[in-house]
């Protein structure tokens, strides 16, 4: 499921911000590259991916790893093959499955979304920082995904594309309240390209 909004159209303003959405912006210093922001921006929403990302994101290896674990027993157990123990089986599943969800926290912890009064920005990566930034008036949509596991967590991601890209550039990975996060994007977006049209 993803629905997908064009910056230039009608935004209800009639609900205000949650002031609760995200985290408190006081903690941006330590999340933040120096000299990331500007003097005279504000900065919005600070936000992190949900803590299910560190699972779901790596999903499709850990069942992986479970099944071949499982499979292997099975084969020993029905016919004999392999020289190996279920006990050594189980054990190299779970320091491989300790390693994967280790990285992925690496990977979550480096993940940091930031919406200003000018910019979208998204930080992430472990051994090499990656810094993507679009300022809202050359934002050209934005697409709310709602995959189904992250339905099921209440979870959802935001796509960004800018002028002159068919595509998304940036995402916002499973965010908590995507509904209220896309809106308070929306309002900023329309804000600052109405801003910029001389209103």
């Amino acid at each position: 499921m993803n629905e997908r909004h064009e910056p230039g159209g009608p935004i209800q303003q009639n609900e205000s911000p949650e002031p609760t959405l995200g985290l408190p912006i006081e903690r941006a210093d330590a999340m933040l590259p120096e000299n990331l922001l500007r003097g005279d921006e504000v900065i919005l929403l600070l936000i992190k991916p949900s803590l299910w990302y560190i699972v779901l994101a790596c999903l499709g290896t850990l069942s992986l790893i479970v099944g071949a674990a499982v499979l292997l027993i099975m084969l020993h157990s029905l016919f004999e093959v392999g020289a190996f123990r279920p006990r050594e089986v189980i054990a190299g599943a779970a320091v491989m499955i300790a390693i994967r969800l280790g990285w992925q926290c690496l990977e979550w912890y480096s993940r940091t979304y930031v919406l200003t009064d000018h910019r979208v920005i998204r930080i992430r990566g472990v051994i090499r920082v990656q810094i993507f930034e679009a300022s809202l008036v050359q934002i050209q949509h934005t697409e709310l995904l709602l995959s189904l596991r992250e339905r099921v967590c209440r979870l959802g991601t935001i796509a960004f594309a800018t002028a002159g890209s068919a595509f998304p550039e940036a995402y916002w990975l499973m965010v908590h309240r995507p509904l209220a996060v896309h809106r308070r994007i929306l309002q900023a977006i329309h804000k600052a390209q109405r801003s910029s049209g001389g209103g």
